[in-house]
């Protein structure tokens, strides 16, 4: 069996992990038969119901389809999955992988340019001095971390500020999703997160209801980290190509 005894606590987690990682690594392939409760159990070591509890999260997540008298089979997640799959798939074992940490940054860029120009329309007195503040404290911060942590903070006040509940989530999925990376992402998005100057125009067009000055502030600031990390996986190829010759 490919699966390892779990020795923590929530046992469910553990076993939902397990299984998700080697979904999405390709060990357990789309159309997969999964082993049954009782041999789940005893490979991982622990309860039947912790392994009902995990299979139960493998289908809400849209990884295991569960037909009652029948085995559960593996779900193509790139058909069935959600966005919360993301944190996994952007860190194995330890490393991230650039090509999923790309991906994510283009669907930030697209949907944050958007948000931007939605918060310039519904902009607030209110929304304008709090996004004022989360300038400051980035501006506040030098540790490449912590600015990471400043950006994400002022980008949650902008997605407050457009007052989209669809947003609101996508937004939350892709910041969970991407604090796994903060500290190898530090020296590569310092060119985004660094740019003050550029949070504070943003700022600034939101809070005057300038709808195109914020869709082209936020489109020039996500560029920046979108640019980064293409410059990062083009060398990480170019590495590649040249040890194979």
């Amino acid at each position: 069996m490919m699966f390892e005894p779990i020795a923590r606590k929530s046992a469910s987690t553990e076993v939902f992990d397990q299984i998700t990682a080697r979904v999405l690594g390709g060990d357990l392939a789309a159309g997969d038969a999964l082993p049954s409760e009782r041999r789940l159990a005893e490979a991982f070591g622990v309860s039947r119901p912790a392994v009902r509890e995990a299979i139960q999260k493998l289908a809400q997540a849209g990884l295991v389809e569960v037909r009652q008298g029948d085995a559960t089979s593996v779900r193509d997640f790139r058909q069935h999955g959600g966005p919360e799959l993301l944190s996994q798939l952007l860190v194995r074992d330890g490393v991230p992988d650039w090509a999923v940490v790309r991906s994510v940054l283009e669907a930030r860029r697209m949907i944050g340019v958007q948000v931007a120009r939605l918060a310039a329309g519904r902009a607030t007195d209110e929304s304008g001095a709090a996004l004022r503040v989360a300038v400051d404290r980035l501006a506040s911060d030098s540790d490449p971390v912590a600015q990471q942590v400043g950006a994400l903070a002022f980008w949650e006040r902008v997605v407050d500020t457009a007052d989209s509940i669809a947003f609101r989530l996508i937004f939350n999925s892709l910041r969970n999703s991407y604090e796994k990376t903060k500290t190898a992402m530090a020296a590569v998005i310092l060119s985004e997160v660094g740019r003050t100057d550029l949070y504070s125009q943003l700022a600034e067009a939101i809070s005057a209801h300038d709808e195109v000055a914020a869709a082209q502030t936020a489109t020039t600031l996500l560029d920046l980290g979108t640019a980064a990390v293409t410059a990062v996986i083009d060398a990480l190829h170019q590495h590649d190509s040249e040890k194979d010759t």
